[in-house]
């Protein structure tokens, strides 16, 4: 969905994934919700936080979303004759977003089996949200499992212009816990490599310099990295920035 959000480069990702799990169809709808505003997604007028998530709904929150998202899933689903729309809205260490919560969804699936002609008509529609109860950790190890590659996906809400994570918004650090509690991983996503202490002995008798040789880690090279090379901050290794 292209809405004109700030982190646009999460519509090239998609494209990448749904290419890279051979999805049937990918469609980028356009809908303007910069004209409504009121978020750090949709406003250039207001800051993206980066001084630490807070409590409360933050600023990036972008003003019923996933209900205008979800509503024209729907609609698409109607057509289709499809029974099931899946959602990947996350309710376990996320960022206090009202309409990814669990009670939400299952209002929305209520709504959409009154509102609609196939449900009316005895197709009931059925919201699911597979990772909504699952926490990021949980969630970091079942896209490994899914052989889903990190280097694909986006968080950051200001990524540069060459798609790399600023590092410091909430996103990017709900990100980076993740795989830190996951175990000791490397996600290359976005352009940015959380690099976490760990098992040493995989690549305990490299020395620091000799990482400078990587440019690129698919799914299925995933590694463990020594502890001195975690804690390296602002490491650039070619085209790729390393933090810890």
């Amino acid at each position: 969905m292209d809405y004109g959000q700030r982190h646009a480069v999460e519509i090239e990702a998609a494209v990448r994934v749904a290419h890279a799990l051979g999805a049937a169809g990918h469609r980028i709808q356009k809908l303007d919700l910069t004209q409504i505003g009121g978020s750090a997604l949709t406003a250039r007028s207001i800051a993206v936080p980066v001084s630490g998530i807070k409590s409360g709904i933050p600023v990036t929150y972008v003003p019923a979303r996933n209900t205008i998202l979800l509503s024209l899933a729907l609609g698409w689903a109607e057509v289709l004759g499809a029974r099931h729309i899946f959602v990947g809205a996350n309710a376990v260490d996320y960022s206090g977003y009202p309409d990814c919560r669990p009670e939400y969804l299952r209002a929305f699936e209520q709504m959409a089996n009154l509102a609609t002609k196939a449900a009316v008509e005895g197709r009931r529609i059925e919201v699911r949200g597979p990772l909504v109860d699952l926490s990021k950790a949980a969630i970091v190890r079942l896209a490994l499992e899914l052989g889903v590659d990190p280097a694909m996906t986006v968080s950051c809400y200001q990524p540069d212009a060459e798609g790399r994570a600023c590092g410091v918004c909430d996103a990017c650090r709900i990100r980076k816990a993740g795989f830190e509690a996951a175990g000791t991983v490397v996600d290359v996503g976005q352009g940015v490599t959380h690099l976490v202490p760990g098992d040493r002995a995989a690549y305990a008798s490299l020395p620091a310099g000799a990482y400078s040789s990587v440019r690129t880690l698919s799914a299925a090279e995933v590694v463990r990295l020594p502890e001195h090379v975690s804690e390296a901050v602002n490491y650039r290794m070619l085209d790729r920035q390393f933090w810890s």
